[in-house]
């Protein structure tokens, strides 16, 4: 049985969560790939908003199986506490969440490092989310790390304190002041260990190829969005792993030639969080309408989101490095009311019009060259079908999948999971 990927195709927050928990009835699991708690999934439904930052977002419904895989970092005091939030809704967590003994954990230390490194930078900060992610994956690959695995024997506290004091040192080498009790983050950490033991802990690759030779259907959800890859994504400022759709791969033992259908999740216009480059960035009453409307705040952070006319350099980028093979627009509701759509096709860099995503996009290399729609006034959040759509959104969609060489199969128009549109 083939497995079907959902990734986003920006900078984060496109949606994916919504998405996941629409499709969940038509999988039998739901498998979390890579990042960790600074991804925030927000779903809705019931007038009740949720969200999950480790949890996949198939864990509302009763039927699926739900797995967080290696390719995620765990912070066992985020992961406790979302499965307190669970608690209030009677929802059967201890028989449907799945952690793989490979997932590496996110340790006190590694958020206090994760301060330090960012305060030493200064203005060059990259706007990490401070929950630890970089320093946990920096030690997973620097081969240190302390894994879900590692708790099931009898020395993980001396392994954990082992880790701990090297990076005590490393946050002394920054040479900044930070405050901090580290017995009472440690006495939290410990507490939520216990309580995470309590779940099942798997070797989570063998249950994915067993489910596969079952004929089980997998839904693989990604975090972040792919522009943020460590590896294709505006480095530096981007999350620490790999958030493209190779990034299910390796997060959790599939096969490349398993993989079927590629979701591609994206926003009707375009944000960013934290530092980076942003080509369409808005700094106008046309930007400040769209984080107003379409309420553009992390779900992790807080932190308000950056607005701008969507980029289909960087969209069709996002396409191609992850062979996407459905589409689905997120967040088309915002856009009712401008008069004009600004779309932009190609890239005026170093003087000459491209219509590839280039090393390098500071605003000093990279002018944004817009094709001009004309937009719609209706509001679209009663809507229940295509049919009912304006002349205007229908061209647009059109437009968009001409230019992408790729069809978009949904169409969100609200954050409820009702209004979700199938094409």
């Amino acid at each position: 049985m083939a497995v079907n990927l959902l990734l986003g195709l920006q900078w984060g927050d496109e949606g994916k969560g919504k998405i996941v928990d629409v499709l969940t009835n038509d999988y039998d699991i739901i498998a979390r790939f890579q990042g960790g708690p600074n991804a925030g999934h927000t779903l809705e439904f019931d007038s009740i908003k949720h969200v999950l930052h480790t949890i996949p977002s198939g864990i509302f419904h009763k039927t699926a199986i739900n797995l967080v895989g290696n390719g995620v970092v765990i912070d066992p005091v985020i992961l406790v506490k979302e499965l307190k939030n669970l608690d209030k809704f009677d929802i059967d967590y201890k028989s449907k969440l799945l952690i793989s003994r490979k997932a590496h954990l996110i340790l006190p230390t590694h958020r206090l490092l994760d301060a330090a490194s960012e305060a030493s930078k200064g203005k060059a900060k990259i706007g990490s989310t401070l929950k630890g992610i970089g320093p946990t994956y920096m030690d997973k690959t620097g081969r240190n790390g302390l894994r879900i695995g590692d708790l099931e024997l009898s020395d993980w506290k001396e392994r954990y304190r082992n880790l701990a004091n090297k990076h005590e040192a490393m946050i002394e080498f920054h040479g900044v002041e930070l405050e901090y009790d580290l017995k009472a983050l440690e006495a939290d950490f410990y507490e939520a260990v216990t309580i995470l033991k309590e779940l099942t802990f798997i070797d989570s690759e063998e249950y994915i190829f067993e489910a596969q030779r079952q004929g089980k259907s997998i839904l693989a959800e990604g975090a972040q969005g792919s522009l943020l890859d460590v590896d294709f994504g505006t480095y530096p400022f981007v999350t620490s792993s790999n958030t493209t759709a190779a990034g299910a791969c390796t997060g959790l033992g599939i096969a490349p030639n398993k993989i079927k259908e590629v979701f591609g999740i994206f926003k009707a216009y375009t944000t960013r969080v934290g530092s980076g480059p942003f080509p369409t960035e808005l700094f106008d009453e046309d930007g400040a309408t769209m984080a107003k409307v379409g309420n553009e705040f992390g779900s992790t952070t807080g932190r308000a989101r950056r607005c701008g006319w969507l980029d289909l350099v960087a969209l069709k980028y996002a396409v191609q490095i992850n062979g996407v093979t459905q589409l689905m627009m997120m967040k088309g509701d915002v856009l009712s009311g401008f008069e004009t759509l600004k779309i932009c096709t190609a890239y005026k860099y170093k003087g000459k019009e491209i219509k590839h995503f280039p090393y390098n996009i500071e605003p000093e290399n990279v002018e944004p060259i817009y094709t001009e729609v004309k937009g719609w006034s209706q509001d679209l959040t009663k809507m229940s079908k295509k049919s009912q759509f304006p002349n205007e959104l229908n061209d647009y969609i059109t437009f968009l999948e001409k230019e992408l060489e790729t069809p978009i199969t949904i169409v969100s128009v609200g954050p409820d999971r009702k209004q979700t549109i199938h094409m």
